[in-house]
């Protein structure tokens, strides 16, 4: 029986050699993760400034790009006014030409040559009896003619 207590008695030292090994590697895994921790904390806050850098160059990339759209929205704007404004004395003086040709056209005993070729056409038409009416209107001028 002796040697199964002998036996019993040597296993202990061992596992408590095992816990001080333990122990002792620790004290610098805790100075390593500390000094990674570090590093980590360091970069992140590269980062941070890095991207607050790039937010603001972008923001002030954006005001100006705003500045700019509104200064070509307003030329625009002029420029819209310039041509409705052109356009309107265009058109003012066209009426204007319209008329002294009218009332020159007048003066020289030439009424306006559209409104007498009306006036002509109506009375043939209504002299023309019922069989001709089935002719298009195109045509009409033809058979007046014939």
């Amino acid at each position: 029986m002796e040697n199964s207590d002998s036996t019993v008695s040597v296993p202990p030292p061992a596992p408590l050699s095992v816990k001080k090994e333990n122990v002792m590697p620790i004290n610098p895994k805790i100075a390593e993760l500390t000094e990674s921790r570090q590093e980590l904390l360091t970069r992140i806050q590269k980062l941070k400034e890095d991207l607050q850098g790039w937010r603001t160059k972008l923001d002030t990339q954006v005001k100006v790009y705003r500045d700019e759209l509104s200064e070509l929205k307003n030329s625009l704007n002029t420029e819209v006014e310039q041509l409705r404004s052109d356009f309107q004395e265009l058109k003012t003086t066209l009426q204007q030409q319209q008329e002294d040709v009218t009332a020159s056209l007048r003066n020289l005993g030439l009424q306006d040559v559209s409104g007498e070729a009306k006036e002509t056409e109506v009375p043939i038409v209504e002299n023309i009896d019922e069989n001709a009416q089935d002719i298009p209107i195109g045509d009409n001028s033809k058979e007046i003619k014939e």
